[in-house]
C-alpha cells in the first residue's frame, strides 16, 4: 500500500500551484497598495472614487486582507502538499466572497466604476472557487497531504 506522501502529483500540478501563487501574490501586491496608499495619492483620486475608498467600511477591508493573505499562503501550502491548503483556501474564498458582497449590494461601486468594472471582482470569485476545488481535489488524490 502506498502513503499519500509518495503519491507524486503530474507535472500539471505544480504549474498551476505556481500560477496560482503568482496569481495570489498579485492580490497581496493589490492590497498592500489599498492598505497603504497615500494622502496625497488618495487626493489625486476624482471625487466619487475617493468617497467610495474612504465609506468602505473596516470589514470590507478586513475580508479583503483575509482573501489575500490566507490565498497567498494556500498557494504556497499547496507547494508544500500540505493538506490544510484546502483550510486556507477556504477561508480565502470566504473573505473573497463577504469582500464582494459588499462590492455587489452594499456599495454605489458599479456606478462610480462603470459597468465593466464587474468582470475582475467575477473572476476573482471564479478563480478562488477553482482553486479551492482544485485543493479538495488533490488531497482526495492524495497529492496533498
Amino acid at each position: 500500500m502506498t502513503l499519500n506522501s509518495e503519491i507524486k502529483p503530474p507535472a500539471w500540478f505544480w504549474i498551476i500551484a505556481v500560477l496560482a501563487l503568482l496569481w495570489n501574490l498579485m492580490g497581496v501586491s493589490a492590497y498592500l497598495m489599498d492598505a497603504f496608499m497615500s494622502v496625497e495619492d488618495l487626493g489625486k483620486l476624482p471625487q466619487d472614487q475617493r468617497l467610495l475608498y474612504e465609506s468602505r467600511p473596516i470589514w470590507v477591508t478586513s475580508a479583503y486582507a483575509i482573501a489575500v493573505w490566507a490565498g497567498a499562503l494556500g498557494c504556497i501550502a499547496l507547494l508544500f502538499r500540505k493538506k490544510w491548503a484546502k483550510t486556507l483556501l477556504l477561508i480565502s474564498l470566504i473573505g473573497v466572497l463577504a469582500q464582494n458582497v459588499y462590492q455587489f449590494f452594499l456599495s454605489n461601486t458599479f456606478e462610480v466604476y462603470g459597468p465593466n468594472a464587474i468582470y475582475l471582482p467575477i473572476m476573482i470569485i471564479v478563480v478562488s472557487i477553482a482553486l479551492f476545488l482544485f485543493a479538495n481535489s488533490s488531497a482526495s488524490k492524495g497529492w496533498i497531504s
